[in-house]
């Protein structure tokens, strides 16, 4: 099958499974039959906010610079977060967040959720009233279990993006644009802090002590503590973003001899055998740090040169520290989820897929030889990206 011929096949199937199932179409009526029952609603004196963010490292650090755009325009407004256990480390650092909650949200849990997500529902809502919210920023557009949450919980004022599931449940809906997840959360917080120039944007992420003088420690101990560090982050949380582990193998092996650095593997416990089949193809050394948390993580990527890897939460650490990236991606849209900063400093690599991006990470069931637009990405592509990073850095 041709390229052509297998854009438009993946095409039919991608609009296919967006089709809302039966039980999907079903349950979405209950929502909005819901969304009718008279809530008695909390008083709106309360000073406290509520942000609800339940997807996964990423999307929540992409949500921390309207966070902190909201506390600098409403320092009296306490801002509570909740969040996946998955975010709530990263969350908790933030000085702009005065309280974080960890929930595991339904159909966000890796593994799933055990509770039903109902009876999870009607329980967080009665304690979220005890605490008594003025404001809910649901910043999923389509997380309409995040909006009756909020509904349930009797908070006045409800604010989204008029995804269908969810706008009956707000008293402000905002239209979805094809922007950056940056520009699309600084719009919810845009009635306290008014339209802020992107060029006044800055995506941050703290680093402890702490967490610094560990990874001192850990380089020290494979004996690269002195030497230039690029890191290579291959695992991501979706099958259809990963790169060949043999493509992965070479541009360590030509990053290692062509600019003389030493690159280190990072990834959780479940990624090591994905990094121990890349470095077991590399005739190079390549070290693996090991598991580390969210700061450690931080505390490696402030002292490297570059970070690679496909479309991850990872690169966005990263990127929030200023550290130049090389991101691959294929049926994620790099116009929402690139690592945000300069286009120069951080570089996305796309194959040629008329088909990309389709949005849809799940391709289970279908042959992955059919979904060619990560693994197609050429090592020439990285090996051309970083050479120039890595030169303008040293220009610099």
């Amino acid at each position: 099958m041709d390229r052509q011929a297998l854009a438009q096949r993946n095409r039919r199937l991608a609009s296919a499974r967006r089709r809302p199932a039966r039980k999907h179409q079903l349950r979405d009526q209950l929502l909005k039959a819901v969304a009718r029952i008279p809530i008695p609603m909390q008083r709106a004196k309360h000073k406290r906010l509520l942000v609800i963010r339940p997807d996964h490292l990423g999307d929540a650090l992409l949500s921390t610079p309207a966070i902190g755009l909201l506390k600098r325009a409403r320092p009296d407004l306490r801002i509570h977060a909740l969040c996946g256990p998955w975010s709530a480390e990263l969350l908790s650092r933030y000085a702009a967040i005065d309280q974080t909650q960890a929930l595991p949200f339904p159909a966000f849990a890796r593994g799933g959720s055990a509770d039903n997500a109902y009876r999870l529902a009607l329980r967080w809502a009665r304690r979220l009233r005890r605490t008594g919210f003025c404001c809910a920023i649901i910043m999923r557009p389509d997380h309409w279990w995040g909006a009756l949450l909020a509904y349930l919980a009797g908070i006045p004022r409800r604010i989204g993006y008029s995804h269908a599931t969810v706008a009956p449940f707000l008293t402000e809906a905002y239209e979805l644009r094809r922007e950056h997840a940056v520009q699309q959360s600084l719009r919810l917080v845009a009635p306290w802090t008014g339209v802020v120039p992107l060029a006044e944007v800055r995506l941050e992420c703290p680093v402890h002590e702490a967490d610094l003088a560990d990874i001192e420690g850990r380089l020290a101990e494979l004996g690269i503590a002195r030497q230039r560090l690029i890191c290579i982050h291959p695992g991501s949380g979706a099958a259809s973003k990963l790169w060949r582990s043999d493509k992965w193998a070479a541009v360590a092996d030509a990053l290692q001899n062509d600019l003389g650095c030493a690159v280190v593997f990072t990834g959780t416990a479940s990624e090591s055998g994905m990094i121990a089949e890349i470095r077991a193809q590399m005739s190079q050394t390549g070290h693996s740090i090991g598991a580390t948390s969210i700061g450690q993580l931080a505390a490696l990527y402030k002292k490297a040169s570059l970070v690679l890897g496909p479309d991850s939460g990872a690169l966005h650490v990263a990127a929030a520290l200023d550290t130049p990236t090389i991101a691959l991606f294929g049926p994620a849209d790099p116009v929402e989820f690139a690592p945000w900063g300069d286009p120069a400093r951080h570089v996305t690599l796309t194959a040629d897929m008329a088909c990309a991006p389709c949005r849809i990470l799940d391709w289970r069931g279908d042959d992955a030889a059919y979904h060619p637009c990560v693994r197609d990405i050429e090592v020439k592509q990285m090996l051309a990206a970083a050479s120039r990073i890595v030169s303008d850095a040293g220009d610099a």
